[in-house]
Parts: structure tokens; C-alpha cells; sequence
């Protein structure tokens, strides 16, 4: 059975922050991600898990200005040593919350910005942070999303983000393979993640259309999940959804998985 972790960036968010893990535990979660945890000191984060008993499964490194549009600034080449100095803001965190994996948003490629430029940029954006997160025992992730939501979105398919990784060299990069994204880019599910498996360090799901709950629109979650146990995949799946009312009321997928 997959384990499944609570996005907490968009689950209970009828609750303040620091009251959703509260929340996560009490509906039988083991697991918690969300984006960002630097808006919090560690320890407060870090509070809430041991009081809770959480896993904290993964969040992102710093992405630029969140408020302002920007989704990352890894492919971004003004931008590198924003980036560098990111790397060592995860590591403080990470380290603080026990989490063993860190997330790199590619970012939103400018327009008319050179390919193999924005390419170059973001192979040693993420191999920088690919070694010294392994110094600290952290796997790296990268992801994948669709150009409907976040239009010029630098990296968008299962195959692009292993080629990029293989450039790199490294072998502390993985594919977060998030199931909503990539039925949108790519779809043929199943096969691609078998066929990646040993690239990919996490899963995330919400259905599509409209991103809500598994069960909800056209992918076929219960095949999904035993097919995952078919495969051996043992990582966790964020639940990366947006409920259509309150949390707790659409829980009934979770409770029957």
C-alpha cells in the first residue's frame, strides 16, 4: 500500500499553517510536505512534527519570488548565485527537519532566452546543489510541470528531466514524478513510471481536470496505486491536491485506498 503524505501548502487550509499538522496527523497521515518551510524558524517546524510524530517527506528549494510569479530560478543565468545560496538554506532546513529529499523548481524560461544557455545553467544549478546536498546525506529532486498552469515552465516531461540529470553526472539527482503534471504533458502513466523507476524519488498526485481529489476526474487511482506496488516503488506520495471543499470532507479516497 503507498504511503501518503499530506501537502500541507494545499491541504487544510481552512486551518492556520502551524495548526495543519495537527490536522494531517488527526486524518491518519504519517507523512507532511509542502513548498516552502522559510517563513517558520526550523525549530517551530520542527516542533510540530516530533508533538504530531510526522515525517517531514520533502519541500523546495528557495524558487525567487513566489508572490511575484516567479517558479523557480535554477535555468535562470542572472540568477546562479541566488541559487547557490538557496542550496545552503535548504541544507539548514532539511538538516533541522530530518528530511531526506529537497525539490529544484526549473523556473520559467524567459522569452527568447538562448536554449542552450538556459540548459547549461540548469545542469550546474543542480549539480552544485546535487553535491552538496549529498555531503549532508540529501537527495536532490527535480520536477516536471505543465505548461497549462505555469505557462513557459522550463522543464516539462519525464524524459527531458532524466537526459538533464544524465548530463550532470551525478548520481544524487531524482525525478519527483508528480502524476498530474505529467498526464497532462505526457500521459501513458504507468508505463513511464515503470519505466523510470529507478529515477524517481517521489510521487504526487491530484486528478485531472482540476487538480482535485484522486477520484475526482479521469486518471484511474486505484489501478495507480496497486500498479506502484506491482513495480516496487516504496517512496511516498505527496498529496499535491486542491480539495473542491473543506479537507477533511474529501478524505473518503485516502480512507479507502
Amino acid at each position: 500500500m503507498p504511503k501518503f503524505a499530506a501537502n500541507l501548502t494545499m491541504l487544510f487550509t481552512e486551518h492556520d499553517f502551524l495548526d495543519r499538522f495537527e490536522k494531517a496527523a488527526k486524518a491518519g497521515f504519517r507523512g507532511v510536505e509542502y513548498l516552502f518551510p522559510y517563513p517558520y524558524k526550523p525549530d517551530e517546524l520542527a516542533e510540530k512534527l516530533r508533538a504530531h510524530d510526522l515525517t517531514q517527506v520533502l519541500h523546495n528549494l528557495p524558487a525567487g519570488d513566489w508572490g511575484a510569479g516567479e517558479r523557480g530560478i535554477a535555468c535562470l543565468p542572472d540568477r546562479v548565485g541566488e541559487f547557490q545560496d538557496g542550496v545552503g538554506k535548504a541544507i539548514e532546513y532539511a538538516k533541522a527537519l530530518n528530511c531526506p529529499q529537497v525539490n529544484c523548481l526549473a523556473g520559467i524560461a524567459p522569452s527568447g532566452a538562448d536554449e542552450a544557455k538556459l540548459r547549461d545553467t540548469f545542469v550546474g544549478n543542480i549539480k552544485f546543489a546535487a553535491d552538496a546536498l549529498k555531503r549532508e546525506g540529501i537527495r536532490l529532486l527535480i520536477e516536471p510541470i505543465n505548461t497549462i498552469d505555469i505557462p513557459g515552465f522550463y522543464l516539462t516531461r519525464t524524459g527531458q528531466a532524466v537526459e538533464l540529470i544524465d548530463r550532470t553526472g551525478s548520481d544524487n539527482i531524482f525525478v519527483q514524478y508528480d502524476i498530474y503534471h505529467m498526464q497532462i504533458m505526457e500521459g501513458d502513466l504507468a508505463r513511464t513510471i515503470e519505466k523510470n523507476l529507478s529515477r524517481i524519488a517521489h510521487v504526487q498526485l491530484a486528478d485531472n481536470p482540476g487538480r482535485n481529489e484522486p477520484g475526482t476526474g479521469e486518471i484511474n487511482y486505484p489501478f495507480l496505486y496497486g500498479h506502484l506496488d506491482r513495480i516496487g516503488y516504496d517512496g511516498w506520495i505527496g498529496c499535491e491536491y486542491k480539495p473542491r471543499g473543506k479537507t477533511e470532507d474529501g478524505l473518503g479516497w485516502f480512507t479507502n485506498a
